[in-house]
């Protein structure tokens, strides 16, 4: 009798567990890191993003895992390296990959979060851009359902079910509008056609019942909710036109933000919901030229500079998350980190035989830690972007480890080292000041590249085969 009083004492002061959190993952498409108005925008109001944010957690030395589109979805899906998969450019036409050296989509083997989620009994919904295969002429690719996902809505560019934009300018006869991919419907059935400038809501009202049918059946679910904008070309709706590449960048950026802020609120106004949903917001690249900002810091989009490869991450969840309203410029760590960190949020198995090239770090991105991940952040360039943007020649390799960040060529040729608690617009090059760094810095950094399965890259310039005379003009 003792004995069972002893147990039946424990077990009532035992804490209950609580339910799996769900998790959306907005990943917005070639925005750049000083374009919320909370991390720094002063030209227009991203009222929804700043919303979330002030409830939670900026954080400022977040990286993507490639300048690029393709590459890093696929890092942010799959907790690897994209190179490991041979994803290393954008996915095109099928002769364009294969010039590059390039896999035409992502293996399915791939250890995809979405998987391993739904392992764990999450509802999983994919509402967006996929770009990891399926698109121009490749047919063939595997539909975003055999990744792990019970439902998806996509783009042009994945297979399935998908929004096709339709486009209008001021003054056009909206009876007769443009279409832009119309041979897509070739990628899957499901095809509707809806005005480009409306396409994030329509994600959007794709995700919201996927989340209430979760909610009734008493499930977890995962969302990525990838949006096509705020990608060129630009169609805001016609009364929100503007002069001026960048204006009309902006006008699409407010109007995504508006759309967004749809399911934001959804999420923000049940109380079952904001007390166990995890919302991240980041962009997968920097931003094209002379469209978005990348605040202070050097390049765009395609380049290793940290204007293409730093994104403005936001985690928003008050349930969850220690702290509000709080800047974390501190802790460095990468998108495939995020993959066993949402592993271990949530309370998943990871895949059997997995080694993830990212590390678990659920403190820091819950607020309760500011450390960073422990390994250096390698990063290739594209194989197609050795120029690009007005640099006739980009650095092919690149590491971010502690305060240093440091480029170089394949072979270790034209060195830059930065030193980025002092210069983080990677201004003053004092690679001639510390040799010993350099030494090591491309030591590793050629060893991660020949780890990994090459692409095309060393023999191509612009996309085209290198020109054996070619010469440097870095200075």
């Amino acid at each position: 009798m003792k004995s069972f009083i002893v147990i039946f004492t424990l077990l009532l002061h035992a804490p209950i567990q609580a339910a799996q959190p769900n998790v959306v993952l907005v990943f917005i498409d070639d925005m750049g890191w000083g374009d919320f108005s909370c991390f720094g925008n002063k030209d227009v109001r991203t009222s929804h993003i700043d919303r979330m944010a002030k409830e939670g957690i900026r954080f400022e030395q977040f990286y993507v895992n490639s300048p690029i589109c393709s590459p890093s979805r696929t890092a942010i899906s799959t907790g690897h390296y994209p190179q490991r998969w041979r994803i290393t450019s954008y996915l095109a036409h099928r002769a364009i990959n294969d010039r590059r050296g390039m896999a035409q989509w992502l293996d399915p083997k791939a250890p995809m979060l979405a998987r391993s989620l739904k392992q764990a009994g999450y509802a999983t919904g994919h509402f967006g851009k996929w770009h990891m295969g399926g698109q121009r002429d490749v047919s063939e690719a595997p539909a975003i359902t055999e990744y792990g996902f019970d439902a998806s809505l996509t783009n042009f560019e994945g297979m399935g079910p998908k929004l096709l934009p339709l486009t209008l300018r001021p003054g056009q006869d909206p009876k007769k509008p443009g279409r832009i991919w119309g041979d897509a419907v070739r990628l899957g059935e499901g095809v509707r056609w809806m005005q480009r400038s409306e396409i994030t809501g329509g994600f959007v009202d794709e995700a919201i019942p996927f989340i209430k049918k979760a909610v009734k059946a008493k499930q977890p679910f995962y969302i990525n909710l990838w949006p096509d904008d705020v990608h060129s070309p630009f169609w805001p709706p016609v009364d929100k036109w503007a002069d001026g590449k960048r204006g009309l960048y902006h006008s699409v950026l407010q109007e995504m933000d508006s759309q967004l802020g749809k399911l934001f609120n959804l999420i923000n106004q049940n109380p079952e919901l904001r007390g166990n949903t995890l919302v991240l917001i980041c962009s997968d690249n920097g931003p094209e030229q002379g469209a978005g900002s990348a605040g202070p810091f050097r390049g765009f989009k395609t380049h290793l500079y940290e204007g293409g490869v730093r994104s403005s991450l936001i985690a928003w969840g008050p349930g969850l998350i220690a702290k509000q309203n709080y800047v974390n410029r501190t802790s460095v760590f990468s998108a495939i980190d995020l993959v066993p960190t949402l592993l271990d949020i949530t309370g998943s198995p990871y895949p059997r035989g997995v080694n993830y090239d990212g590390e678990s770090l659920p403190d820091t991105l819950l607020g309760k830690s500011d450390a960073s991940r422990k390994a250096p952040i390698f990063f290739r360039r594209p194989p197609d972007r050795d120029s690009f943007y007005g640099d006739k020649d980009l650095p092919d390799l690149a590491v971010r480890d502690g305060k240093w960040k440091f480029l170089c060529e394949y072979d270790g040729a034209e060195p830059e080292l930065f030193d980025m608690e002092n210069d983080r617009g990677e201004k003053r090059n004092v690679a001639e000041e510390h040799p010993g760094l350099v030494a090591g810095f491309t030591k590793s950094c050629i060893a991660w590249h020949k780890s990994l399965p090459p692409d095309n890259g060393p023999q191509l310039v612009g996309g085209f085969r290198r020109n054996p005379t070619k010469k440097s003009n870095k200075k």
